[in-house]
């Protein structure tokens, strides 16, 4: 019998840990709160994986360049009315090999030279996100 690796109370389990997201729901490009008080969901994409599109799709390092490129742009594009995640998975055994190590290279010099793009981690995202809610909720409330 296989073990499901995540349940609905793994959110509770997670904030009763002392955690403030989690980092593994691929359905949204933006953070967003969960039904667990001060527990966020911030993105993750499947879709730039690197185990998926180099082994699973046998795609190539320029491949991956123009993936990276064209979801940059357009996750830019769709951040005029607020900000956008974009977080490729990356994994040493798989980008991190010398044949590919140019193209990973392109496609984060194409990410950090773009403007607006704001490189960070996943903690300062959920701490954003977590301040400007909150002073959304202040402006809100103070408005009443």
């Amino acid at each position: 019998m296989k073990l499901p690796t995540e349940t609905f109370e793994t959110p509770a389990l997670l904030a009763e840990l002392g955690l403030s997201y989690v980092l593994d729901w691929t359905n949204d490009d933006q953070p967003y709160p969960l039904n667990v008080p001060g527990m966020l969901s911030v993105p993750y994409s499947v879709e730039l994986n690197d185990i998926g599109l180099f082994v699973s799709k046998g795609l190539t390092g320029p491949d991956f360049v123009q993936i990276v490129k064209d979801q940059l742009d357009q996750l830019h594009e769709d951040a005029a009315d607020g900000g956008r995640v974009m977080s490729p998975a990356l994994h040493p055994f798989v980008v991190g090999q010398a044949f590919r190590r140019k193209y990973l290279d392109q496609a984060l010099e194409y990410v950090v030279n773009h403007p607006g793009v704001w490189a960070t981690t996943s903690d300062e995202i959920a701490a954003h996100y977590a301040r400007a809610r909150a002073a959304a909720g202040e402006r809100t409330n103070s408005s009443s």
